[in-house]
């Protein structure tokens, strides 16, 4: 007996939605790296505990911040500031390509608007290094720990059958440390870990998200894989039945 193979509702993203999950792994990837090497660049060392990320995309040396001063002279500004940028594009373009696993809803469309704000955030951050135009610099900034922490929360309102809905405890886990980091981070409380290492993890609570949601993406069968199961299921079931 032979049946036409209709893809089911959905299926036609998946191939999109693994690019997108590529994407994003990709993204925290090169922006991981790039950090490690514009910081061995440095003269003075550039720590992680006590510098902030957008030093090593600061375009002039010398003394910088009036409330933390500290000598900043980054050597490969110019390659930080493009990983910035170049992190944005490709957090925006995941967040699109993954829409079939948001699931619908009021709660999600949100959170991929905040996601997509976020996104423009990192290239506005790269755009304009903070010793460039502070007061703009400072504006993706706050987009990136705020805006972006609560699009991180709305994400675990995503519809339980939905993909990214039933990993929902990792965007409640991920973005209340994320939310309560940019607190603390702008309010100079700091617990030990120093206020380069609060702004790390304020700012990277998103990213952290993406990559566990890529492997998701990227292990998940798939509706379109899970009907062809069924159907090869049910037409073993079906001759099993005329053979006997």
């Amino acid at each position: 007996m032979n049946s036409t193979s209709v893809a089911p509702p959905g299926a036609r993203g998946l191939p999109a939605a693994r690019i997108g999950a590529a994407a994003w792994i990709v993204g925290a990837a090169q922006f991981l790296a790039v950090q490690l090497i514009a910081g061995s660049r440095w003269r003075t060392p550039y720590s992680w505990r006590d510098n902030n990320i957008s030093d090593l995309g600061n375009v002039h040396c010398g003394m910088w911040d009036d409330s933390r001063p500290r000598y900043v002279c980054s050597p490969l500004h110019g390659l930080m500031n493009t990983s910035f940028a170049v992190q944005g594009v490709l957090l925006l373009l995941g967040t699109l390509l993954t829409a079939v696993h948001w699931g619908r809803g009021r709660m999600t469309r949100a959170a991929r608007i905040l996601f997509a704000v976020n996104s423009g955030a990192w290239i506005l951050v790269g755009l304009v290094p903070a010793d460039v135009d502070e007061d703009l610099h400072v504006l993706g900034a706050l987009l990136i720990m705020g805006v972006g922490n609560i699009g991180l929360l709305l994400a675990g309102c995503a519809p339980r059958h939905s993909l990214f809905g039933r990993a929902r405890v990792a965007a409640y886990g991920i973005g209340a440390a994320a939310v309560t980091t940019a607190w603390m981070f702008f309010t100079q409380h700091d617990p030990g870990i120093g206020l380069g290492g609060l702004e790390r993890v304020a700012a990277f609570g998103p990213q952290l998200w993406t990559l566990v949601m890529a492997l998701a993406v990227l292990r998940a069968p798939g509706p379109w894989r899970r009907d062809r199961t069924n159907r090869v299921g049910q037409e073993m079931t079906g001759e099993h039945m005329m053979t006997s």
